[in-house]
């Protein structure tokens, strides 16, 4: 029987192979010249290949697979593999950006009390009012004790991990939401200039669309909540952006009027195939000169890395989304612990990889994010992440709604759901008066 489902884990894992882009064409496998004939009894107990023993398996759950983020997880996964050969490492990532997708099967599996070893979340309220307050995940205030991470982990990011007095998941990143991408050398072929403002945006777009250029390359629904989120911080203060996390904020006031009105006029300069673009997708047009620019998280910065491009004159510019220089929207990638994991101390060896300084400096060079240590060597990082070194010590900070940092799942899916109709009737007002649903429904307005 052992067998047997050996090879049913086997048949699922290269059928999920073929759906998520693998080679169409499989070699055929020849059985081992030891191996017995069809007909005989011994068949039925035979292994034609030895695959991990369960209690050698550490399923780790991603949404890395893109250019940048899954060479990225591959190098962090070396880094596993030399440390602790005993496990097997199982890539179970799931496909889909923002990790909308991945969630959703991360779900069924829970509520089928079926659990990876470990899971890729957002740290902050994606984290803790979702899964934290369900009792899905352990403490690992040991973890932190044993490796001495307390004293490499910013003091920012602790709280945002922690939930009464206790520490659930293992920062392995810092990203940046509020960047305007671009390559320097096609803005100087267009004639026209990074804009700061939303003013200066206006007319910059209206300059583009009389050359037939798209002004902003966008995605599909999710690149629209994390555009949302940054024209809601370029059009507002930190204190009042992040008040609308805490209550302090009021959601029908004039501010987020302001801010709808913005996102209704840059709608305007998006591409028209949007929905059907993944945000990957969306970064290409900006590189193959059909757009100009691209509002996205500097996990860009690994893609236009995997495509060839430098951070430079002649590769890619990066620039604050506008309104927002001086601000650094965050958010970060952090690894958990579910209760009745499965193979708990090869989920706890996965851990002490993701936090270690080795870990994170084989990943993040990759991937297109800082290191959450603050240790971190410097000399393996580029000029934009060594730029985003020194803006995440200096800048103000604000946190990631469409990343999980300043709202539970709940919230944000009310949030999306009224985005999304937004998106089809473009009616600010009912947007408006959604988003004050929305917190009543799910938020701190309840």
């Amino acid at each position: 029987m052992k067998t047997l489902r050996m090879l049913a884990v086997a048949v699922s894992l290269l059928l999920l192979a073929g759906a998520c882009g693998q080679p169409d064409e499989i070699e055929p496998v020849e059985p081992p010249e030891d191996a017995p004939a069809l007909d005989d009894p011994e068949a039925a107990e035979y292994d034609v290949f030895e695959a991990p023993a369960e209690e050698e398996a550490v399923e780790v759950f991603t949404w890395w697979t893109a250019g940048g983020e899954a060479e990225g997880l591959e190098a962090m996964v070396e880094v596993f593999a030399d440390r602790y050969p005993e496990y097997t490492f199982v890539n179970a990532a799931v496909a889909g950006g923002a990790g909308t997708a991945a969630r959703a099967v991360l779900a069924s599996r829970l509520a089928a009390e079926d659990p990876p070893s470990s899971w890729q979340g957002h740290a902050g309220q994606e984290l803790i009012g979702t899964y934290v307050v369900a009792g899905q995940l352990e403490p690992l205030n040991f973890l932190f004790e044993e490796e001495g991470w307390l004293e490499v982990f910013p003091d920012a990011i602790i709280p945002q991990i922690s939930h009464e007095g206790n520490i659930y998941s293992v920062p392995v990143n810092i990203h940046r939401a509020n960047i305007l991408w671009y390559l320097p050398e096609q803005l100087d072929e267009f004639g026209v200039d990074v804009p700061t403002t939303w003013d200066e945006f206006f007319t910059v777009a209206d300059e583009l669309e009389a050359q037939g250029v798209i002004p902003l390359a966008l995605g599909e629904q999710w690149t629209l909540m994390h555009l949302f989120e940054t024209v809601l911080l370029g059009t507002m203060d930190v204190s009042t952006y992040d008040g609308l996390w805490d209550g302090s904020t009021d959601w029908g006031g004039p501010e987020v009027a302001e801010a709808i009105e913005v996102l209704d006029r840059v709608l305007d300069y998006t591409n028209p195939d949007a929905p059907t673009l993944s945000w990957d997708q969306a970064t290409q047009l900006v590189i193959d000169g059909e757009a100009a620019f691209n509002i996205m998280g500097d996990w860009a910065a690994g893609y236009f890395g995997a495509q060839g491009l430098e951070p430079s004159a002649g590769g890619y510019g990066w620039a604050p989304v506008p309104g927002t220089d001086g601000v650094f929207q965050w958010l970060s990638d952090s690894f958990a612990l579910p209760v009745n994991a499965h193979n708990r101390e090869g989920a706890i060896a996965w851990l002490r990889v993701a936090g270690s300084r080795e870990g994170q400096d084989a990943f993040n060079p990759i991937k297109g994010s800082i290191p959450a240590r603050m240790d971190g060597d410097r000399s393996l990082y580029d000029d934009y992440l060594l730029s985003a070194m020194d803006d995440w010590e200096s800048d103000e900070l604000a946190g990631s709604l469409a990343h999980g940092t300043v709202a539970s799942d709940a919230f944000k899916a009310e949030i999306d759901t009224a985005l999304g109709l937004f998106l089809a009737d473009r009616d600010g007002d009912t947007l408006q008066d959604e988003l004050v649903n929305a917190c009543e429904a799910a938020g701190p307005c309840e």
